[in-house]
């Protein structure tokens, strides 16, 4: 990408840079479209663009569907919609499946579509998720669906938790996000836990898996946070935003790690969080350095590290990054309301 220049008011205006840059994101949509076919695509290597793909969608699936539908609002062309609505309608089996990861998939796949199915799928979705609620922990455990104990509250199964549950009750949506507040942010500043077990004999354990260094841990509760004055019209929250930011504009995936792999994603995810917030200058500065140092000519957003731990694709593309990247820009340039998912 060219060097992004600054807009005059980046509180008010829309940076000269931003169209060019959503318009080759959803570019690189239609063509990832092309190479994967009916299977989901997860990361891509650097180089080559090549895409690793999966036939459910994993627990990202919903973020491949949320580009398909933002594609399509772009282009207005019927192939495009048909194309997300496809998408969309695989994710269906995920609704009965025992994951709090279906915020992210089943919050994200739908938000932005504009198919009375996909509106019966969200609901659907929603209701399951407040049947699989828990009123002794306060959350909806993280599930048994990948693996691991069930009684875990996990910080990436909150986001897209709080709006999809919100819709079906509000009240467990509160209790989930601010139990995961007090476990995962509750002891300021540091360190930050992001898993947490349940064991019935001693109640909350943390666990390092994430580790405590895991910047996307910090970007996924605080745009879980961002999302609590719309859709729990609460500003209760509030307080915690500064102690969820992060240094610097692009961090490591591992703050532990700081000369390790970066994660772009974290950042894309950061600044739709700023927009919900208002914190528009913020957000702006953020996809400035996401655009003109991370963004490759045909529309990559490389540098997202997929889980150091086991060197899993660690500068890689990565389907949520992309997402999070094309929303931002898509709300900074009026295609969508920073609000709509």
């Amino acid at each position: 990408m060219s060097t992004p220049r600054a807009a005059t008011d980046p509180r008010s205006a829309v940076p000269d840079w931003a169209g060019p840059a959503l318009e080759s994101v959803l570019d690189r949509v239609a063509v990832t479209r092309a190479e994967a076919g009916d299977r989901f695509p997860l990361f891509a290597e650097p180089g080559s663009g090549r895409w690793t793909t999966t036939g459910r969608g994993s627990w990202t699936g919903g973020f491949w569907a949320g580009l398909l539908w933002l594609r399509a609002r772009h282009t207005r062309q019927e192939a495009d919609r048909e194309a997300a609505l496809r998408c969309t309608g695989r994710l269906a089996d995920w609704v009965d499946t025992d994951t709090a990861a279906r915020g992210l998939i089943l919050w994200y796949g739908t938000a932005l579509a504009d198919a009375p199915e996909a509106v019966s799928l969200r609901v659907r979705a929603a209701e399951a998720c407040r049947d699989a609620y828990d009123w002794e922990l306060g959350v909806v455990p993280w599930g048994s669906a990948f693996g691991g104990p069930r009684l875990l509250a996990r910080v990436d199964g909150v986001p897209g938790m709080v709006p999809l549950l919100a819709s079906a009750d509000p009240q467990a949506a509160e209790s989930h996000l601010r139990r995961h507040l007090e476990l995962c942010a509750g002891e300021a500043p540091f360190p930050f836990h992001w898993s947490w077990r349940f064991e019935r004999s001693v109640g909350w354990v943390p666990c390092d898996d994430p580790p405590p260094g895991w910047s996307r841990g910090r970007a996924w509760l605080l745009l879980a946070v961002a999302d609590a004055p719309h859709h729990l019209d609460t500003d209760a929250f509030r307080p915690v935003v500064s102690s969820l930011l992060q240094e610097p504009v692009v961090p490591p995936a591992d703050e532990a790690h700081p000369d390790g792999p970066l994660d772009t994603s974290a950042t894309a995810i950061t600044a739709v969080a700023l927009l919900k917030l208002g914190h528009r200058a913020h957000a702006v500065a953020l996809l400035d350095a996401l655009v003109r140092t991370h963004v490759t000519p045909d529309g990559r957003l490389v540098n997202g590290c997929y889980d150091l731990a086991s060197e899993t694709a660690t500068h890689h593309e990565l389907i949520w990054g992309d997402f999070f990247l094309a929303y931002a820009l898509a709300a900074l340039t009026g295609l969508v309301d920073p609000h709509d998912a």
